[in-house]
């Protein structure tokens, strides 16, 4: 909803798009910045994951099975296969919309009531009762979201055993594990031992999973599905509230245009930036300009926020929103924001639907508006933002 040239971003990580579609880091890290690239990268052979912790996770004994985000080839795929059923548009529309609506709903009343409120924490309720549901973590105590936050706090340490600080971060990380386990886990792998449901933690019982390796699986879900979707309904909510065009535009449009301009202002936006890779087998990455060969063992960085703004791919204005973008990229206008290939985000629909579900409540609230503008601030392992402080009032 912007004319002209410019910059419609409101997170700034301070550097422009290079020129080359693949360069290279000082510590040897390939770095994709091209659409087509990273995309042929994501769907094809040769690679496994790297980064989002995983040096943590190959440190785990044999035969403690590692969560699904840091699994590749056959057995992931056929998690992937079983599970697909959790996640596909018709089970999220007939299972999880009503719920949406109700927490929505619930959470704007609350709104309504105090006045005045942390967009962050009603947003946090939100994505916290949609996933819980599709988990299955509905049986634990009160109080989910306190110890989430602890788990994943605005800033980490290194946790290790050298220092008093490395020590205070690794009990504090095994503490909150402990928490979790406790408080939400435990009681969840219990109910669905005395009756199966129709969700993740029955699937995990159902292939022999150890309590442990539910509780890994249920903090990779909350990261992935609850946290990702607080920060983009936060930065949504930001772009309506400082662009009258842009907001009219959502308030007039049906649920198809909604979720098309959230998938756009997500392609702008993506929350997490870094996918890393690690090379399997020697590769070659088919650039423009000749292919650049990577060999095994080397890392593959792709920067979302460069391969969403490729002009060759999503066409002219690529830092602007246009909600009306034509994108020929494959399952989504979001671009790359939510992977591709073996390991692209199951819950993509679930994630657009329930920011639509919530905002589109908030924006018809009578009087809302801004109050605090919100600071940004990055977690650097995945070059993912955080808005904080970012406060709507009613009335």
């Amino acid at each position: 909803m912007h004319d002209g040239q410019g910059c419609a971003r409101k997170v700034d990580r301070g550097r422009e798009r290079p020129g080359c579609p693949v360069s290279r880091a000082a510590d040897g890290t390939w770095q994709v910045h091209d659409y087509e690239v990273a995309r042929a990268l994501l769907r094809g052979p040769g690679t496994v994951q790297a980064g989002l912790g995983i040096e943590t996770v190959e440190k785990l004994p044999p035969r403690v099975r590692r969560p699904v985000l840091y699994r590749d080839g056959p057995e992931h795929r056929e998690h992937r296969r079983q599970t697909a059923r959790l996640f596909t548009p018709r089970r999220v529309d007939e299972r999880y919309r009503a719920l949406m609506v109700r927490i929505a709903e619930e959470r704007m009343a609350h709104l309504c009531a105090a006045g005045a409120a942390p967009l962050g924490d009603l947003a946090f309720d939100m994505a916290i009762g949609v996933v819980g549901e599709v988990v299955g973590l509905r049986y634990g105590r009160p109080d989910i979201r306190r110890r989430l936050e602890r788990f994943f706090p605005e800033k980490f340490g290194e946790p290790g055993l050298t220092s008093a600080r490395g020590l205070y971060w690794l009990l504090r990380l095994n503490t909150n594990w402990l928490r979790i386990y406790l408080a939400d886990v435990r009681p969840a792998v219990r109910a669905h031992r005395r009756r199966p449901h129709d969700d993740l933690i029955s699937h995990l019982l159902d292939e022999g999973c150890s309590d442990a390796e539910i509780l890994g699986e249920c903090l990779t879900f909350a990261a992935a599905g609850m946290i990702t979707t607080r920060e983009f309904i936060s930065l949504a909510a930001w772009h309506l509230f400082t662009d009258d065009a842009l907001l009219a535009h959502y308030r007039a449009a049906d649920e198809e245009e909604r979720l098309a301009l959230l998938q756009e202002l997500l392609r702008l936006e993506p929350v997490v930036v870094r996918l890393r890779r690690r090379a399997t087998a020697a590769l070659e990455l088919p650039t423009r300009g000749g292919p650049v060969a990577v060999r095994p063992g080397e890392c593959v960085e792709l920067l979302l926020d460069d391969t969403n703004t490729d002009p060759a791919t999503v066409g002219p204005d690529p830092l602007l929103v246009r909600p009306r973008r034509t994108l020929e990229t494959g399952p989504s206008g979001a671009g790359l924001s939510f992977g591709d290939g073996p390991h692209r985000c199951p819950g993509a629909h679930i994630a657009v639907l329930e920011t639509d579900v919530f905002l589109s409540r908030l924006m018809a609230l009578d009087g809302i508006r801004m109050t605090t503008a919100p600071r940004v601030t990055f977690k650097d392992a995945i070059g993912g933002y955080e808005i904080r402080g970012l406060t709507v009032a009613v009335g």
